[in-house]
C-alpha cells in the first residue's frame, strides 16, 4: 500500500489555475522528485500536502486513511489541520529558524509544545524534556552540527541553517520529508552540504518528496521524478528515464533549457 496518494488535485486562485487533475502515489521509502519551471505549480502542490493551502478539488490519503476531501467538510475542520500536518515535515527554501532561539532550541521547540498538551506532561516534565533535547542533539550530530547546538541563526552559515532546519523537520518524525527548492537560498559552494544530507537520508529510505532545480542530484538520488508544467503533471516514471530519455515534448524542451543554462 502507498504511503502517500493524491488523486484528481485543483487548485485555483480566482480565475488563474494553479493546479490541475495532480494525482500521484508514493511508496514507504522512496524519494520522489518534482521538477519544472518556475510557476509551474511544484511549491503550491507542496503548500496542498502540507495544508498550507486548500485544494479545490481531489483527495488527499496517508496510510490508506482518507486525510483530506474536497467532497467531504468533515475532513477539511481547522481544528484538524495541525494533526494532518504532523504527517508531512517541511524544509522550505528560506530556512525560517527563529533568530531568538539556539540552533538546538529550533530544533525541539515544536516537539517541546506538542508534548506541553498531553496529560502526563507535568507529572514527568523533567525527564520529557531530556529525553527531547537528547533527541534534538542527536538530530544535529546527524546533521554534522554537534558543536553548533547553543549557536544562534546568526552565527550560522547558510548551509548550517538550513541542516538545522531538516533536523526540525525530521524531530516530530513525520511519515513524509518535503524539500521545496532547499538550495535555492544557498551560494554554489555551500549547496553540496545540504545535497549531501539529502542523499543520506535517502540511503537510509527516509520517504521524501523533493522540489528541486538540481537535474543531476534527481537522477542519481530520486527513485522517481515527476514533470510539471502549467499546473499538470507532463510525465512521471523512474527519475533516469524521465530525465535522461524523456518521453514528452515539453519535458524535452524543459530539459534542453535547463542544460542550456
Amino acid at each position: 500500500m502507498a504511503i502517500l496518494e493524491v488523486r484528481n488535485i485543483e487548485k485555483h486562485f480566482g480565475p488563474t489555475r494553479v493546479l490541475e487533475d495532480i494525482s500521484f502515489s508514493l511508496e514507504q521509502g522512496q524519494a520522489l522528485a518534482i521538477i519544472g519551471s518556475s510557476g509551474s505549480g511544484k511549491t503550491t502542490l507542496l503548500r496542498c500536502l502540507n495544508f498550507l493551502e486548500k485544494p479545490d478539488q481531489g483527495i488527499i490519503s496517508v496510510n490508506g486513511n482518507v486525510i483530506f476531501d474536497a467532497a467531504e467538510p468533515a475532513t477539511q475542520r481547522e481544528s484538524e489541520v495541525r494533526k494532518k500536518r504532523l504527517h508531512f515535515g517541511m524544509v522550505f527554501q528560506s530556512f525560517n529558524l527563529f533568530p531568538q532561539y539556539t540552533a538546538l532550541k529550533n530544533v525541539t521547540l515544536a516537539k517541546e509544545l506538542l508534548f506541553q498538551e498531553r496529560p502526563e506532561f507535568k507529572a514527568n516534565k523533567k525527564t520529557i524534556l531530556e529525553e527531547i533535547q537528547e533527541e534534538g542533539r542527536e538530530l544535529l550530530a546527524k546533521m554534522g552540527l554537534s558543536e553548533r547546538a547553543n549557536h544562534y541563526p546568526s552565527q550560522l552559515s547558510g548551509g548550517q541553517q538550513q541542516r538545522v532546519a531538516i533536523a526540525r523537520a525530521l524531530a516530530l518524525h513525520p511519515d513524509i520529508l518535503c524539500f521545496d527548492e532547499p538550495t535555492s537560498a544557498l551560494d554554489p559552494e555551500l549547496t553540496g552540504e545540504v545535497l549531501k544530507v539529502i542523499r543520506s537520508l535517502a540511503e537510509q529510505k527516509t520517504t521524501m518528496i523533493i522540489v528541486t532545480h538540481e537535474m543531476a542530484f534527481a537522477r542519481d538520488v530520486a527513485d522517481d521524478v515527476i514533470f510539471m508544467d502549467e499546473g499538470v503533471i507532463v510525465e512521471q516514471g523512474p527519475a533516469r528515464q524521465v530525465i535522461e530519455h524523456p518521453r514528452e515534448e515539453r519535458t524535452r524542451q524543459f530539459l534542453s533549457r535547463y542544460a542550456e543554462n
